[in-house]
């Protein structure tokens, strides 16, 4: 994960958010047709959300906006930092040195996210001090995890077997074989003090995995789990080599990683673009590989973090892209995070810092909140469609939804766009529905900026926030010989529904 840029005041974050001058452009006509060739449309987008560390699933801040998010997403996992953290109290040692589990925490922590429908990623980290071969390496997030290698590997190994025995005894091999074990955190950089950090890492995985696998083998377990997109085609070289279980493959990127970071070169990728050219790197090297069929799970992503963007309307046009370039790339992607229950650099110190949550402290659903929920009433089979801002896809019941947004990049100026969609096959008069996310439409920050921006909004305030940009029931309407026009403003997004004959 990365560290938050520093927050801008939320008069530059209103200022993104609020309508540009209208320049309308010229129109845009998209031809549909309802019996195109189709494809499989497996939501990887919403199946996984990321969440800053373990101990914060505790409160019940965090377990409400986990529900909120359940109910408009097809939320299926949970990753999140830290089940091996001191605060957590799994691990210490007794006055003659052995090693002492405890794994209380860990229980409430699994059967809340488990009472509300989500099952974990356990992601193993951080290293408990008194396993720590150096007590003090510390990283500089706000609560201090301990990155150091274990001091001794056969006490960290039992460790895991310990953990992973637990967890199958409470649970059951059926449900806990349904979840997955992914190594660390970001070993590439300073989330791990290994030296060297390859080969130590790899060191790491290849224990972790082979005690997870001496439980059961059915436990999945994968990595490396790398920041920027880096080491993968190694790990997996170094995998098969080594004959260590690799059961799927996991990275980070996010659109305001550098080029060079990402891809090792200075040719120019636009932000919007560099997700999914990241992960199709990554499924290059997978594909190339001794293990060339594993799955891919991008871990964290997230859209550009300055200027407060992650609060504004940006984030629906910016989702709705990455969906449509990553599709048949990746198996499942993990939006970091679901909440601003986070603390990385300590807790919010206001309710829109540009944190990279759906909801903001307090339980505040943000744009990006209903742009999820927009794309969740997306078909499973995607219609071909050749436009670079429409994703066209076909319901069980033969209908048809459509995603459709005006994406300006950040720092440029945009134009309110006209769109015409055209269709064949359906009715020429058939009935569609309209939703959107845009200036006017499930933006809180304007609501918010009437309400005098307060920093700690009252229980009340909240709840008129929500209300205020709970999307309404969608606009009814019906095709004029077999077309449909639509305008849509910078960062908007709009969900069209139509009538399957």
């Amino acid at each position: 994960m990365h560290r938050l840029l520093t927050a801008a005041a939320i008069t530059i974050a209103c200022a993104v958010a609020l309508p540009l001058p209208a320049r309308t452009a010229a129109p845009q006509v998209v031809r549909v047709d309802a019996t195109a060739r189709a494809t499989p449309f497996p939501h990887f987008w919403e199946r996984m959300f990321g969440s800053g560390r373990a101990a914060l699933s505790l409160r019940e801040d965090y377990r409400d906006d986990l529900r909120a998010v359940k109910r408009v997403t097809d939320f299926r996992y949970v990753r999140f930092h830290g089940i091996l953290d001191d605060e957590d109290g799994v691990y210490t040692e007794d006055e003659h040195g052995e090693p002492v589990y405890n794994f209380t925490l860990v229980d409430r922590i699994y059967d809340g996210l488990l009472r509300n429908g989500v099952r974990p990623v356990v992601e193993i980290g951080f290293m408990p001090k008194k396993l720590a071969a150096n007590p003090d390496a510390l990283h500089a997030f706000w609560y201090k995890p301990n990155v150091s290698p274990p001091k001794d590997y056969g006490r960290w190994d039992g460790l895991i077997r310990a953990l992973a025995r637990h967890l199958v005894r409470r649970y059951g091999i059926d449900e806990v074989a349904t979840w997955y074990f992914e190594v660390w955190n970001e070993p590439n950089i300073d989330f791990w003090g290994g030296v060297p950090r390859q080969a130590s890492y790899f060191e790491l995985y290849d224990h972790t995995a082979r005690a997870l696998k001496s439980v059961s083998p059915r436990l999945r377990v994968g990595g490396p789990a790398t920041a920027a997109a880096a080491w993968v085609g190694d790990f997996l070289a170094h995998a098969a080599k080594a004959h260590v279980p690799v059961d799927f493959v996991s990275s980070h990127g996010y659109a305001d990683d550098t080029v060079e970071n990402l891809f090792h070169s200075d040719a120019p990728v636009p932000e919007d673009d560099r997700v999914c050219r990241a992960i199709g790197k990554v499924r290059g090297q997978i594909a190339a590989s001794p293990l060339p069929h594993l799955p891919l799970f991008w871990t964290e992503w997230n859209v550009p973090g300055r200027d407060n963007l992650r609060d504004t309307t940006y984030v629906g046009p910016a989702l709705a892209n990455t969906v449509r370039e990553c599709d048949g790339l990746v198996d499942m992607m993990s939006f970091w995070t679901f909440s601003d229950v986070f603390e990385e650099d300590g807790p919010s110190p206001e309710p829109f810092d540009g944190q990279f949550g759906l909801r903001a402290s307090g339980g505040i659903d943000k744009p990006s909140y209903y742009d999820f929920a927009l794309l969740h009433q997306l078909g499973d089979e995607r219609l071909a469609n050749r436009a670079s801002d429409v994703i066209v896809t076909r319901r069980k019941d033969g209908s048809l939804a459509i995603a459709a947004w005006n994406l300006v990049d950040p720092g440029q100026h945009g134009a309110t766009r006209t769109l015409r969609l055209e269709f064949d096959h359906v009715p020429a008069d058939a009935g569609v529905t309209v939703q959107r996310v845009d200036d006017e439409h499930g933006n809180v920050l304007p609501v918010y900026a009437r309400m005098g921006s307060p920093r700690y909004p009252t229980m009340a305030q909240v709840a008129q926030m929500n209300a205020a940009t709970a999307l309404p029931p969608p606009a009814h309407d019906h095709l004029v010989q077999g077309g449909l026009t639509l305008t849509m403003e910078p960062g908007a997004l709009l969900l069209v529904t139509v009538a399957g004959n």
